[in-house]
C-alpha cells in the first residue's frame, strides 16, 4: 500500500510532471483564447491581468509548501518547490512582458514616469525585480557557489516579492477587491504561521531544499 507520507521517487515523477502540465493550464488558455479572438475588449489588458493573477497565485502557493509539510509531514512536497518558484518567475515576466512590449511599445519615458507616478506600478516594478536573483539561483550549482546561509539569506527576499505583488494588486483594483484581500488575507496567515514557529524556537529548515524559502 503507497504511504503519501513516503512516495517513491517514480511516483514523485510523475507529480511533478502533472503539477507542470496544471501549471500551464493559465497560459494555454490564454493561447486559446488569443486563437479564438475572445480576449475581450481590451486584449492587452486580460493578458497583464491573468498572467499577474496567476504569478501571485504560484507565489502563494510555494509559500505554503513548508506549513503544509510541517502540519500533513509530506516531506516530498519539498521536491516541487523550485518547480513552483519558476512557474512564479514565468508568469511574472509574462506579466512584464506584455505591459513593457505590449502595453507601452518599449516606450522607456513613458515607463519611467509610471513607476514614479503609479504607486501600483512603482510597487509592483521592484517586487519583479527582486524575482530575478531567485530564479537565477534556484539550482544546486548557485546554492553550492553561494553557500548555505548566504543562499537563504537571499531567497527571504520572496517575502518582500510577496508583499509587494499582494499591494501592487491591491493598488491596481479599482472597485471589486474580492481577490487582493483574499492574497492578503492568505499571505497574512502564511507570514504569522512562520513568525508563530519563529518566536515558538521550532526550527526552519536551515538546508537549501533546490528551491525558493518559502
Amino acid at each position: 500500500m503507497i504511504s503519501i507520507k513516503k512516495l517513491d521517487n517514480k511516483i514523485i515523477a510523475w507529480v511533478k510532471i502533472t503539477v507542470f502540465l496544471l501549471a500551464l493550464i493559465p497560459l494555454a488558455n490564454l493561447g486559446i483564447s488569443a486563437y479564438l479572438d475572445s480576449l475581450g475588449a481590451n486584449p492587452i489588458e486580460k493578458i497583464t491581468r491573468t498572467t499577474g493573477y496567476w504569478a501571485l497565485t504560484f507565489l502563494l502557493i510555494s509559500l505554503t509548501i513548508t506549513p503544509l509539510r510541517r502540519v500533513s509531514g509530506w516531506n516530498w512536497l519539498m521536491r516541487l518547490r523550485r518547480m513552483l518558484g519558476l512557474f512564479v518567475f514565468f508568469y511574472a515576466s509574462l506579466h512584464f512582458l506584455t505591459y513593457l512590449v505590449l502595453d507601452q511599445f518599449f516606450d522607456w519615458a513613458s515607463i519611467v514616469n509610471d513607476i514614479v507616478k503609479r504607486p501600483y506600478i512603482t510597487v509592483g516594478f521592484p517586487a519583479f525585480i527582486l524575482l530575478v536573483p531567485l530564479a537565477i539561483t534556484s539550482n544546486n550549482r548557485m546554492i553550492k557557489l553561494l553557500g548555505g546561509k548566504r543562499w537563504l539569506l537571499l531567497h527571504r527576499l520572496v517575502y518582500l516579492c510577496a508583499v509587494g505583488g499582494v499591494v501592487h494588486y491591491w493598488w491596481l483594483v479599482k472597485k471589486d477587491l474580492t481577490n487582493p484581500l483574499t492574497f492578503a488575507v492568505l499571505l497574512g496567515l502564511l507570514l504569522g504561521i512562520r513568525l508563530i514557529y519563529w518566536l515558538s524556537g521550532l526550527n526552519i529548515p536551515m538546508i537549501p531544499r533546490k528551491g525558493w524559502l518559502s
